[in-house]
């Protein structure tokens, strides 16, 4: 009989969206996909369907790349409405193994480490790019002084040197029809804006690209105040564009709050929670910080206080939103602090529940596999995006995507007449 695995593949399907087409768990696409249990007959046929059936196996709607990756929180957006990724660069090795970890890809599928040490023909061709790139500040030179010294201008000048530029480099050599950036909130304002100016004209001018932008909290999605910029470019040779302003997006006041995310301790959470939760149930202890550590963060926001700073933890309730998760939180958790209540010393998420506060599980699931250390886990969440907002700026875009992979389809028909 067929398999799961290889009709997985035949279907151009990675993990998340087989296990959304046979309408089962992703656990259970695991295990299906493992050979430890025998798939249902129904889950086959509608592989089998998605395959093409006796025809072979359907294009798929759009081929991506997925850059600075980490751990995939831009992809599961695009994976979300079709997407077939076929390459991915993430530099981390711990980053990699969580990545690999949770999506299985096909033999087409490349993945590389360093970026600015792939050649651009290692890079097949594709439709969207995806990039979560650093924040670095541009050396910025007046294009009348290259002139007059013979030397090159434009983005090979201005942002030699920084992750920017291989994104740059990327887009013009393989000319994707759309792309999706996203940084921090800061990148509006950093170096005085002269490095979002650089990006800008970059991306218009010398690229060929009509871009929008725009800030999103995720706390209308999860309950973490999470201020991210999105940039979305289109090649002006298709004539579409795809306009951030119109995205809508739920109330963020009226967003889930912090015991949406937080595990049951009554016994019922799934065992592949044991590993943060004691004998009974509840989280570990190993999690709640200790009379030391707790009086140390309580001292230090004391004297911020009367300097008059707001410098000190985030200490959350369960109808709070949190603040910023960042890749630091394994040090101390200062900036989330789950409030046990009067008299016990408050405790930091655990692993779960930051891939429940990132979006990668939804509230009371437990499907994201990680494969690495607690402190490596934190470090992946904190730097990475948080699925629902991706999920939605996809959608937002799929119909521009659309119609630019159908037009480039056409149009070797329309020349050929």
């Amino acid at each position: 009989m067929e398999q799961f695995s290889a009709l997985r593949q035949a279907a151009g399907l990675n993990m998340q969206q087989a296990a959304a087409l046979t309408g089962c768990a992703m656990s259970t696409a695991y295990r299906w996909e493992n050979g430890e249990i025998e798939p249902r007959p129904e889950a086959l046929d509608a592989l089998r369907r998605a395959a093409g059936g006796a025809g072979g196996p359907v294009a798929p709607a759009f081929k991506f790349i997925d850059l600075f990756a980490g751990i995939g929180g831009l992809r599961r957006g695009f994976d979300a409405i079709g997407g077939h990724c076929v390459f991915t660069s993430e530099w981390d090795r711990f980053a990699q193994q969580t990545y690999r970890a949770n999506y299985h890809d096909g033999p087409d599928h490349v993945f590389k480490g360093d970026i600015t040490k792939v050649e651009m023909h290692e890079i097949p061709e594709h439709d969207v790019l995806l990039a979560g790139f650093p924040c670095q500040p541009f050396s910025i030179a007046g294009v009348s002084k290259k002139n007059s010294l013979g030397r090159q201008h434009g983005f090979h000048c201005d942002t030699q040197g920084t992750l920017f530029f291989d994104v740059a480099r990327i887009i013009e050599s393989h000319r994707p029809k759309v792309f999706l950036l996203e940084n921090v909130k800061n990148l509006l304002s950093h170096d005085k804006g002269r490095t979002f100016a650089v990006i800008g004209r970059t991306l218009e001018e010398e690229l060929g690209y009509r871009i929008s932008s725009r800030v999103i909290d995720a706390r209308c999605f999860v309950p973490q105040h999470r201020e991210r910029i999105f940039i979305v470019g289109v090649r002006r040779d298709l004539d579409l564009k795809i306009d951030l302003s119109k995205l809508e997006l739920p109330s963020g006041a009226a967003g889930p709050r912090l015991g949406t995310i937080l595990h049951n301790e009554d016994g019922s959470e799934l065992p592949s929670n044991q590993s943060f939760l004691d004998q009974e149930g509840r989280v570990s202890d190993r999690y709640t910080l200790s009379d030391k550590l707790w009086k140390y963060l309580q001292d230090y926001a004391e004297k911020h206080r009367q300097k008059g700073n707001g410098f000190g933890f985030g200490l959350t309730g369960r109808g709070d939103v949190a603040r910023t998760l960042s890749a630091r939180y394994h040090k101390d958790g200062s900036e989330i602090l789950v409030d046990r209540g009067p008299g016990l010393n408050p405790r930091r998420l655990t692993p779960r529940e930051c891939a429940r506060l990132m979006g990668f599980d939804r509230p009371g699931q437990s499907e994201f596999l990680m494969p690495v250390s607690d402190t490596q886990a934190y470090r992946q969440f904190g730097n990475s995006v948080v699925v629902p907002v991706v999920e939605a700026m996809a959608r937002h875009m799929q119909p521009v995507i659309k119609s630019a992979v159908a037009h480039m389809r056409a149009a070797p028909a329309v020349a050929a007449e």
